[in-house]
Formats: C-alpha cells, sequence, structure tokens
C-alpha cells in the first residue's frame, strides 16, 4: 500500500470511539476492551489493546489493515489513539461523563451503532437476488415522470397582486422583467427561471398548473401554496429518460434491504411489550 498516502485520522474520531467503550481493566469508563495480547500502549495506567487499535486503523483509514500502512502511518495512528486517550481522561476528571447531554449523546450513539449491527447481522444472507432487483427496477419505471419541464415563475403575497401581474402580462408586459420587479423568490435575478424539474419534485399544486400548460403560455389564475401565490411560465418541455439498470443497481439493494430490516423491526415491535405515556 505505498499509495496509501497520510493517514488523516482525527482526534474527535478517536475520542468519540473511545467513549462509546465499556469499562477496560483499569475500570476507568474512558478504557478501551480488555485483551490477552500485550497492549500497543499504557496511558496512565489505561492499557490502549492492539485489538483495539486494529479496530481505529481499519475505521479510521476506510478498511485498511495496520499491515497495509507504513511505519510512519502506523506510528502516526497510534499518536492519534494516545491523544484520543487523553483527551477522554480528561473528559472525565472534569465530569464530561456526567453531563446529561454527553451522557444522552452516549447513548444514542450506543443505539445507533447497534441498530448497525444487527442490521448487518440480519442482511448477511440475506442479499436481495438479481430477480428482486429486476422488478424492483421495473416498478420504479414504470411509476417514473415521462416529462421534464423548464418553466418561470413570479411568486407574490397575496391573489389580487398576482391578479395584476397575469393582467400585466396580457397587455404584453415581459415575464422576466416583471420577475425581477415583483417576485418574492430567490429566482427573480433570473427572471423566474427555475430551471428543469418534474411534476414530482414540486407541490401539487404547482405541478399541476405546469402539467397543464403549452410552452410559451402563463396562468391565467393565480397559483395558490404554502410559500404564496404564484404565476407560472412553461418555457419549453422534454421527454425523461429513465436511468439504466447497472446506473441504480446500488441503490436499488439499498431499497430493497432497507425495506427487509424495516419488515424484521416491525416484527420485533410487534412481540416487544411497549408503554408508551402521555407525552
Amino acid at each position: 500500500m505505498n499509495k496509501l498516502g497520510f493517514l488523516l485520522i482525527s482526534v474527535t474520531t478517536a475520542v468519540a470511539l473511545a467513549a462509546c467503550q465499556p469499562k477496560g481493566a483499569s475500570g476507568s469508563a474512558s478504557g478501551t476492551p480488555a485483551s490477552d495480547s500485550t497492549p500497543v500502549a499504557v496511558v496512565d495506567g489505561v492499557p490502549i489493546s492492539r485489538d483495539f487499535y486494529d479496530f481505529y486503523v481499519m475505521r479510521a483509514s476506510g478498511g485498511h489493515s495496520p499491515s497495509d500502512l507504513t511505519a510512519d502511518q502506523r506510528q502516526n495512528a497510534l499518536d492519534s489513539l494516545v491523544r484520543a486517550q487523553i483527551v477522554a481522561e480528561q473528559a472525565e476528571k472534569d465530569g464530561l461523563t456526567r453531563d446529561p447531554d454527553t451522557v444522552n449523546l452516549i447513548a444514542l450513539s450506543r443505539l445507533n451503532i447497534l441498530e448497525q449491527a444487527v442490521s448487518n447481522q440480519y442482511l448477511k444472507d440475506r442479499k436481495p437476488t438479481d430477480q428482486q432487483l429486476r422488478a424492483e427496477y421495473e416498478t420504479e419505471v414504470d411509476n417514473m415522470p415521462r416529462v421534464e419541464y423548464h418553466a418561470r415563475h413570479i411568486l407574490v403575497a397575496t391573489e389580487q397582486f398576482a391578479d395584476r401581474i397575469i393582467d400585466q402580462l396580457n397587455h404584453g408586459a415581459k415575464f422576466e422583467d416583471l420577475a425581477k420587479q415583483e417576485s418574492m423568490d430567490s429566482s427573480k435575478s433570473n427572471g423566474g427561471d427555475i430551471g428543469w424539474f418534474t411534476t414530482t419534485n414540486m407541490v401539487k399544486p404547482f405541478a399541476d398548473a405546469v402539467a397543464a400548460l403549452k410552452p410559451g403560455e402563463f396562468t391565467q389564475k393565480p397559483v395558490h401554496t404554502q410559500y404564496g401565490w404564484h404565476v407560472i411560465q412553461l418555457v419549453e418541455t422534454r421527454p425523461l429518460s429513465p436511468p439504466t439498470y447497472d446506473s441504480v443497481q446500488q441503490r436499488l439493494v439499498q431499497v430493497l434491504e432497507s425495506r427487509e430490516f424495516t419488515t424484521y423491526v416491525d416484527g420485533l415491535e410487534k412481540n416487544a411489550k411497549i408503554q408508551k405515556n402521555k407525552l
């Protein structure tokens, strides 16, 4: 691994790893897990085990083991871990491990880590098949919009103001000029141009109004959304081609695995004894 480059391991990352560990042999909450092997370092009587060092390097270097690194990189990793241990011990001395925010953050980190561990274990032998992936792909393609829209809009605060803008447009005013003068939206600097989009990316009243226009037309009635009142002009449309199966395959894997794990957790929740108190 002569091209791995300098190993960037932040003290913040190291502290987070150290803080989440159970009590070590010394009884210190900042101690690393015990190991039968000779520790790679001892900081104020607290050993840093070789197993924990190896794990730290793997996480910090994107999956590389210490044997993949140069001697300098291995030493830099150890130095970072030692400094992290020192900071973690100082956190204990300052009473930060009893601070409510810190306690809650560590507890939340524990939940996230355990959830990920359960997910990894459950999904290890439940990888989606190519048939399942292609079926999901076909479903998504069938539900995809087939058209992209390029539009401008003018956003104002009241329906009456929007009506006046429509009247000016009907009497020959340029849409871009009115957008620059009157619109409340940040697109005013571009003459109201909001670029290309699909209707699925817009709130329904806006999307429905755009889809009903022909290129060059603008809405003859103001369109109301939670943002205010819009006057919309459709500039042009173009067909939208679906992505290839190969380009989205990894995302499809994530979708199906997430769905599989959600179903599993739903089952756990169904069988759990839960009491929710009034908030």
